[in-house]
């Protein structure tokens, strides 16, 4: 085969140092989404959706063939964390927290984790970030000890 195809779809999840609501403005919020999302591109990782409450964010992409995915969430992290510090002076102890949580989506179900995604202002109301969390993990089988993944 001459070309390269893929299409791997991820659901990136990761949140603010300690679940600070560093996002807690709406505005700063939609702004973090969007640079969020540019920072992506520019790794060619497409964005289908990104979006998320005051302490953290969900990111469904396409991953790029040339870039892992602990590279790419690096680089996420790292762009978007030197950029919320540069917006005001409340951000400037911005962080996010050391982990994170990678998904793998099938085509057949992406638009209900865009949907997921959309309705987290909604979902959040009956659940904290760590059920949520939780809830991911055991519905992809993640094995996982509760001692380190709240650091």
């Amino acid at each position: 085969m001459a070309q390269s195809l893929s299409n791997i779809i991820v659901h990136i999840i990761f949140s603010t140092k300690e679940r600070h609501p560093f996002l807690n403005d709406a505005t700063h919020r939609a702004a973090m989404h969007r640079y969020l999302g540019a920072v992506s591109v520019r790794l060619d990782c497409p964005v289908v959706r990104v979006g998320g409450v005051n302490d953290h964010v969900h990111i469904l992409a396409r991953q790029g063939r040339t870039i892992t995915v602990a590279e790419w969430i690096k680089e996420l992290k790292r762009a978007s964390s030197r950029w919320a510090k540069r917006q005001a002076a409340a951000q400037r102890g911005f962080q996010w927290q050391a982990g994170y949580g990678a998904f793998s989506v099938s085509q057949s179900l992406s638009q209900a984790v865009e949907r997921h995604i959309e309705g987290q202002a909604e979902h959040h109301r009956g659940f904290d970030f760590q059920t949520e969390f939780r809830e991911l993990l055991d519905a992809h089988g993640v094995a996982y000890d509760e001692r380190y993944v709240w650091g």
